[in-house]
């Protein structure tokens, strides 16, 4: 008689759930022990991997600056600590603020989080009623921002959120939408059937076929825990780490400098990381190493003047070390998940009052004016619309001041804030008729779509 199997996932879930409420997570922040720091520490005996980059979640969603950072985890136990100031530098003195972080670290570890153990949940989508996702990837080019907002704008849809990302001539987005009619997600079969046609056609059009054409549409209710978490996966999945983008300098790395040694007495993968600081950096590492299926056992992070270092001692998820055939595709991994949010050209702020196929009309006086869009963040709220775009001349140069002031006269019902290097134009520079001839050729060509 064969053995019967007993295995029931839910009763491994009640067990799970027996552990958290036998050994609750504990929440703790410390505004004593550090002079110019608030101190969260966070332990839990409930661990799964992806645990960690919930709490880190939660701290850079309330806008908060890791300092520093010591992780450490045995088994089914971990305990993180970390030092955090506000965007200003400053402590967390605000008792709401304070508040707010326990509670949202509690809620993030909880049994009613997507980070609580089940193999039934997934952690990267929870469902919603409010919009549609539409979710894209693909070779990017100039102009393509702009026909993807004219074909929702032609197909009556309404953007309430949508963030792009660029990187490695490569494109990911995350779109909120909802159907203009009913102001409530797109329900017509018919229609999304038509929006995915539409947008896989935008995407096509300019593809590179030595990349194989990789354009990917997904529509449906829904909405991701965090768009920026999102995107990372979606440009993962999408392969754009597979160029190695460092630049050097006088022999010296401008990018992100990523080494990985495996410690062959304690079985480990020890990955270094020292780049320019900035915020969300740690957020953007741990979800690299998370993609990449690792679990760290134990993890450093400090803010030296203006440089970052980050030190990990992984695994992969069967136990296993780095192995050397992997090391350049993971340290161009982790490299990428850091380049994909750096940008140290312009940023223009828009804030208006919202209407549908508003994305569409200044995203075409981008174009019309040679400016392509390198990342994009706008929203939605109370029938207000902030959009914060970061662009570059479509010839790679710094943009003209006249071209923006240009851009301010089209756009002068909006409250528009430039933020950044401009070039001014020289005024004694004479062209000559073939030299105007050829400069308003290039112009016209640039005017083909463009982002």
């Amino acid at each position: 008689m064969g053995a019967i199997n007993t295995y029931d996932s839910d009763s491994d879930d009640d067990y799970e759930t027996f552990v958290m409420k036998m050994n609750p997570p504990r929440v703790v922040v410390d505004n004593d022990s550090c002079a110019n720091a608030t101190i969260i520490k966070v332990d839990s005996s409930a661990n799964k991997n992806g645990m960690l980059l919930e709490v880190v979640q939660v701290l850079i969603d309330l806008n908060l600056i890791v300092t520093k950072g010591y992780i450490t985890q045995d088994g089914e136990w971990f305990m993180d600590v970390f030092s955090v100031t506000n965007r200003d530098g400053q402590k967390l003195s605000d008792q709401a603020t304070i508040d707010k972080v326990e509670s949202h670290i509690f809620k993030s570890l909880g049994a009613d989080t997507s980070c609580m153990p089940s193999k039934r949940r997934s952690v990267d989508v929870a469902t919603s009623t409010d919009y549609t996702v539409i979710e894209l990837t693909g070779n990017d080019r100039p102009g393509l921002l702009s026909e993807v907002s004219a074909v929702l704008s032609d197909l009556k849809c309404n953007l309430v959120h949508v963030e792009i990302w660029t990187h490695n001539t490569r494109v990911a987005a995350v779109l909120h939408l909802t159907d203009q009619s009913t102001n409530s997600p797109v329900a017509d079969a018919e229609k999304i059937s038509k929006i995915k046609q539409r947008l896989n056609n935008v995407l096509k059009g300019g593809s590179d076929l030595s990349r194989g054409a990789m354009a990917n549409v997904t529509v449906g209710p829904g909405c991701t825990k965090n768009m920026q978490r999102r995107l990372h996966k979606l440009m993962n999945d999408d392969e754009d780490f597979e160029i190695d983008s460092q630049d050097v300098v006088g022999g010296k790395p401008v990018g992100p400098t990523v080494t990985i040694t495996n410690w062959n007495d304690m079985d480990y993968s020890v990955v270094t990381i020292r780049c320019k600081d900035r915020p969300k950096l740690l957020f953007d590492t741990l979800c690299a190493l998370t993609d990449m299926k690792y679990v760290i056992f134990h993890g450093n992070v400090a803010i030296e003047g203006p440089e970052a270092y980050q030190e990990f001692y992984i695994r992969y998820d069967n136990g296993s070390r780095v192995k050397d055939e992997d090391r350049e595709r993971v340290m161009n991994w982790l490299k990428s998940a850091i380049e994909r949010r750096v940008y140290e050209g312009l940023k223009l702020e828009l804030s208006t009052n919202d209407r549908v196929g508003l994305l569409s009309q200044v995203t075409r006086i981008f174009r019309e004016n040679s400016l392509s869009v390198i990342r994009a963040a706008i929203s939605s709220r109370e029938g207000k619309a902030i959009s914060t775009f970061y662009v570059r001349d479509s010839s790679g140069e710094i943009v003209e001041q006249q071209r923006i002031e240009t851009i301010r006269e089209q756009l002068k019902e909006y409250v528009l804030h430039v933020e950044g290097p401009v070039r001014q134009a020289n005024k004694s520079t004479k062209r000559s008729p073939m030299n105007f001839l050829f400069s308003e050729l290039f112009r016209a060509m640039s005017f083909l779509p463009g982002l």
